[in-house]
């Protein structure tokens, strides 16, 4: 029998004397195992039959649930989810960072559970991931060619979306207009293995206030063919409003080492939160779930508690959100962040809302939060750090504890690289306070944010 849930989403069982870790399995559930990964302490394996089901379990609204890597807990009902993110939570800051921690407060959940996230981006294949039905129909002749997601370890094979509950309309309508269109007027889709091809990934982004960017990833140029298509798509969806693409013939489908070329309207989207606007670009990071991004940021103002005088040091940044979030509220705000073009982006949203007490610093964390930079800028009373899920170099908590504010303030996406971080400060500063928030339903993952306080 399944009987918790553990970390990194996976179902758990006790067999004999050994944890046996799985997936897709709600506990309650009664399975066969058959076991693929033997370790001296643990062993992995794959379910191979359900005996029972749990209680517990709910259908999944999906079609594509068991296939695609995303969403993968829908057959987990929403407050058993938040339950054991805020179980994930506890369990890493107590057993990887051995800290003395204090009642955690309920998990903030998403008032959304579907259509909640404002980017998606979406691979056009010619090398379709073909399902065990078609394969066993001798009748079907399937397409070949698709515009959706990888495979979940294949980074060759794509399955064709048909509808995806993660991102609002008109993302569905777009992503089928495309596919269609391509179909219809025989362009080429990209082939990963041989690198040839003319179509090759989609980016959607949208805005609570209405906006939508389109961004069109070619493997090489061919004017008429990209017009043809980019002309379209202003046809037949005039919410558009910012309409992008990219040569991109290198190896990997990222974008933010590519010239994003601007074809029709804004070269831009804004968003709003608590009557101030961001300004987010093709390469821009933002939250992707943006009203539970008020949430997140509001609490890590809660928690850093300024009164109007303190400095506050806003590290990793990025393009300012919460350094422009928290300006109001104390008397000067220094952000650091190594993606110059987000410190430009950030510039410009503290100009847009005319916020005068911030300054912005591209670089390595490492090397621009020195004695000699703090000493120019101020002590900081208060600072904020949202790393990456790889969690903080240890050369920066070191910069940290030197530094030497009252209050640190750690938003992280991963809490076991957090607990790790914290350990290293746990000598210098305490733990107050613990506030885990659901940003990805239907997901394991969970942010969850930590006021420590400089011990006497």
């Amino acid at each position: 029998m399944i009987t918790d849930i553990g970390a990194e989403g996976k179902s758990l069982a006790k067999v004999g004397d050994k944890v046996v870790f799985t997936t897709h399995a709600v506990p309650g559930d009664v399975v066969d195992l058959q076991v693929t990964v033997k370790k001296k302490r643990y062993e992995e394996a794959r379910i191979v039959r359900y005996h029972e089901f749990s209680e517990n379990r709910t259908e999944p609204f999906c079609r594509h649930f068991g296939l695609c890597g995303g969403c993968k807990w829908q057959f987990l009902p929403y407050p058993l989810q938040l339950h054991y993110k805020e179980k994930q939570v506890n369990d890493q800051l107590q057993r990887i960072g051995k800290l003395q921690v204090p009642v955690i407060s309920p998990i903030l959940g998403s008032t959304k559970t579907t259509f909640y996230r404002n980017k998606l981006e979406f691979s056009f294949s010619n090398n379709r991931w073909i399902t065990q039905e078609e394969t066993d129909d001798p009748a079907s002749i399937p397409e070949k060619n698709v515009l959706g997601f990888h495979v979940p370890g294949m980074f060759n094979k794509v399955f064709q979306v048909n509808e995806c509950w993660l991102q609002s309309e008109p993302s569905n309508k777009i992503r089928n207009f495309l596919f269609d269109y391509a179909i219809q007027h025989q362009l080429a889709f990209f082939d990963i293995k041989a690198q040839v091809g003319f179509l090759r990934t989609v980016i959607i982004r949208t805005s609570t206030p209405g906006d939508v960017m389109v961004i069109i990833s070619f493997y090489q140029e061919d004017k008429v063919l990209r017009e043809n298509l980019l002309n379209a798509l202003n046809l037949n969806f005039p919410e558009i409003t910012s309409l992008m693409y990219v040569i991109n013939s290198k190896g990997n489908d990222t974008i933010t080492d590519q010239e994003v070329i601007l074809f029709s309207g804004k070269d831009h989207i804004m968003e709003e939160m608590e009557g101030l606007k961001f300004k987010i670009g093709p390469k821009s990071f933002y939250q992707t779930n943006s009203e539970q991004a008020y949430a997140l940021y509001r609490t890590a103002r809660e928690f850093a508690s300024p009164e109007g005088n303190e400095i506050v040091y806003d590290l990793y940044t990025g393009t300012g959100t919460i350094a422009n979030f928290i300006a109001r509220s104390c008397h000067k705000v220094i952000g650091i962040e190594y993606v110059k073009e987000a410190i430009e982006d950030a510039v410009i949203n503290s100009e847009i809302n005319d916020i005068r007490n911030t300054k912005f610093f591209a670089g390595d964390i490492r090397e621009v939060m020195t004695p000699a930079f703090i000493q120019e800028h101020g002590q900081p009373d208060i600072i904020i750090t949202d790393p990456p899920r790889s969690g903080m170099h240890e050369d920066v908590v070191h910069s940290i504890v030197e530094a030497s504010p009252d209050r640190v303030v750690y938003v992280s996406g991963n809490p076991a690289t957090q607990a790790r971080d914290l350990a290293l400060m746990d000598p210098f500063y305490r733990v107050e306070k613990v506030q885990p928030v659901d940003m990805f339903p239907h997901t394991h993952h969970v942010e969850n944010i930590v006021l420590m306080r400089k011990r006497n």
